[in-house]
This record gives structure tokens, C-alpha cells and sequence, in this order.
């Protein structure tokens, strides 16, 4: 490959990525829109839309075939039911927080996402860590207990969303390129059809009632595009990669809980006391940390790559 074409093939890459965290960092704008769409109502349409959305995708881009072969593997399809349930709690532990006035702790949860990455590569994968991650998730952890006690409030909405995220990247990443992107999705919306029916079902029997086509065609449309708003930003993730490395998707990862937070805080107005600055700010600490580490690690890849024979 081309100087030129790599470059080019890394600048499509930042590109997806970037769409895809960009997305990512709006979606509470979006999922406010959908007032008074309740969190129960709105994960429910988003698995069922998310299918259909697939379906679409399957056919136009003749990935009927690469199913099938999932399809084929017992091993794989309970990969991907269990891909399912751990995206199912991510995305309505995601819309509680988000329609309840806590997008600045959503915002934390996915901060620390990948500190909670390296370690369950840690103790499920067993691999080994360098020192500065060490004490990025050291760093880390003192500004969970920070957070805890200070503010007197168990970040449980977080700890849920890094939990169940990494968990589902762990899976992903055991599953491999067996799985693409399109198929993967999916699967996993079709295990949850299921839950997503019950949960339409009980919200029917609340006195509010299902809210789909009763506020109005612009409002209808808008819940209706929730399929559409789940797959595209996990596509562009996909493209993107494919065509750059782990370090630059480390680093541009970050712009999706950074939005958040910013959402939270300077739109919607939500409470920053002191207590909570400080357990950001030993976060943010931690991050910095990590991202050093992500760059000098890639420093020294690049210094193997001219050293060692082709």
C-alpha cells in the first residue's frame, strides 16, 4: 500500500471514528427530544426499530449470506445473545440516566470505560498492564471512593454503563471478525424482541400509556428514527476500526463523554458542587495519565517498526 493511500485510509478511519463518537455525544440531546417518552418506551422501540433497520441493511448490502453462517454456529449465536443483554442494560441504564437528569454521571461512566477495558484484559484475558495504567486505574479508583463519600451518592449509573459497555467490548473482541458489524447487531436486537415487547406491553397498562403517535407526527418520527440513531453510529465505529489502530481510537473516545458532560452541565443546568468537581478532576487526572501511556507505547511501536527487519 501507498504512502498516499494509508494516508488516506487513516484519514477515512479518524473520520468514522470521529462520526461515530460525535454521534455519540448527542444522543442525550436526541433522547430529550423524545419527551415525554419515558426510558422503559424508548429502549423498547430502539431494539425493535434497530431490527427493522437491520433487516434493511442486511438486504442492501447483501449480507444475507454472512448471517447465515453466524446462524450456522451455536457458539457464536450465544455470543451474541449474551452481546445482546449486556447492550440492553447499557442502553436503559443509558436512557434512565439521560431522562432523569443525570447525563453528567452517564458522562463519568464512559470516562472511565476504558480504564475498565484494560482490566477485565487484566483478570478475564490475562494480560499484562504497563505501570502507568496501573496508576491510571489507581487514580481512577480514588476518584470513584472520592465521589462516594464526598457527594454521598453511589454513582450507580457509571459503574452500570462502564460495567456492561466493557463487558460487551470483551465479547466483541472474543468474537472477533466472525461477527461483522451489520450481523452483529443484528442478533443481538433480535434476542432482545422478547423484553422489548413485554416492556411495550407494561407501559401500555401504566395510566400514561404508550406516547408512539399520540404527541404529534413530528415527535412520532422522531421516536421512530431511534433504530436509525442506535445502528449508524456503531457502523461508523466499525469502518473506522478497521482503518486506524487502538491508540488513536483510545484517544478519540474521549469525545463522547467529554460532550456529555459538557451537555450536562452547560445546557441542561445540572448540579456541579464541590464535591463532584474534585472526583471529575481526579478522573480527568487519571485519564491524562492513560493517554501518555497510549502515546508513548505508540512512540515505542513506531521505533520497533524501524528497528526490526522487514
Amino acid at each position: 500500500m501507498s504512502p498516499e493511500t494509508t494516508r488516506a485510509t487513516q484519514t477515512a478511519g479518524v473520520a468514522y471514528a470521529g462520526g461515530a463518537y460525535l454521534l455519540w455525544g448527542v444522543l442525550p440531546l436526541y433522547f430529550l427530544l423524545l419527551v415525554p417518552t419515558g426510558p422503559w418506551e424508548v429502549v423498547a422501540w430502539r431494539v425493535l426499530l434497530s431490527f427493522v433497520f437491520c433487516l434493511v441493511l442486511l438486504t442492501v448490502m447483501r449480507g444475507w449470506a454472512a448471517l447465515s453462517a453466524i446462524i450456522r454456529s451455536p457458539k457464536l449465536l450465544g455470543w451474541t445473545a449474551l452481546a445482546g443483554l449486556l447492550i440492553y442494560v447499557n442502553w436503559q441504564v443509558f436512557l434512565i440516566g439521560t431522562l432523569t437528569g443525570h447525563v453528567v454521571e452517564t458522562s463519568l461512566g464512559y470516562f472511565i470505560n476504558p480504564i475498565t477495558t484494560v482490566l477485565l484484559g487484566v483478570f478475564v484475558l490475562k494480560e499484562r498492564i504497563r505501570s502507568l495504567q496501573w496508576a491510571a486505574i489507581g487514580i481512577a479508583t480514588i476518584a470513584v471512593v472520592v465521589i462516594v463519600v464526598a457527594y454521598r451518592a453511589f454513582p450507580w449509573i457509571a459503574l452500570s454503563l462502564t460495567a456492561s459497555f466493557g463487558l460487551y467490548g470483551l465479547i466483541k473482541k472474543k468474537i472477533g471478525p466472525a461477527v461483522d458489524a451489520v450481523s452483529g447487531l443484528t442478533l443481538e436486537s433480535f434476542w432482545l424482541i422478547p423484553i422489548a415487547v413485554v416492556q411495550l406491553i407494561l407501559v401500555a397498562t401504566t395510566p400514561a400509556g404508550l406516547t408512539m403517535g399520540g404527541n404529534g407526527a413530528w415527535h412520532a418520527v422522531l421516536l421512530a428514527f431511534a433504530g436509525v440513531a442506535t445502528a449508524v453510529p456503531l457502523l461508523l465505529f466499525a469502518a473506522g476500526a478497521r482503518r486506524i489502530n487502538l491508540t488513536v481510537i483510545g484517544m478519540i473516545q474521549f469525545v463522547t463523554p467529554v460532550m456529555q458532560f459538557v451537555i450536562g452541565v452547560a445546557v441542561l443546568q445540572e448540579p456541579m458542587p464541590t464535591e463532584r468537581w474534585i472526583g471529575f478532576i481526579i478522573v480527568w487526572i487519571a485519564i491524562a495519565v492513560f493517554v501518555v501511556d497510549l502515546l508513548l507505547a505508540a512512540r515505542r511501536g513506531r521505533r520497533t517498526e524501524v528497528v526490526e527487519p522487514a
